[in-house]
């Protein structure tokens, strides 16, 4: 029997601006976010929480684990008389070969609009 194999995370900084906006609003913008490369997965983008606005977001009572990551939480968003639940997630304290995405965020591309290399 052979051994499954663990898929390889990889972390890069995004060498452009970051900006997600929900229906007209804008909740992140950075300069500081970073790509997630996970096995044959698509690429996630993570943005620090302090350039994102958290005014936005609601808490939600979802978790999931990743056997790679660790344990994301997840928030909702509310802005300009529209809403998305769990639309963001986290991993607060992740497993060791994630810990550059701690405290960093993400969005569901199809939940909200992430726009690289434009703006800030």
């Amino acid at each position: 029997m052979s051994a499954v194999s663990q898929p390889t995370l990889r972390v890069e900084r995004e060498p452009q601006p970051v900006n997600v906006t929900f229906h007209d609003t804008v909740i992140a913008s950075t300069t500081e976010a970073v790509r997630l490369y996970e096995g044959n997965r698509e690429p996630v983008l993570y943005i620090p929480r302090e350039h994102v606005e958290m005014a936005y977001f609601d808490d939600s009572d979802k978790r999931t684990t990743c056997p790679h990551k660790g344990e994301a939480r997840y928030w909702s968003i509310s802005a300009g008389g529209y809403g998305e639940t769990d639309a963001v997630w986290s991993y607060e304290d992740p497993k060791p070969a994630a810990r550059e995405i701690a405290g960093y965020l993400a969005f569901y591309p199809d939940k909200v609009r992430i726009i690289v290399g434009e703006g800030k």
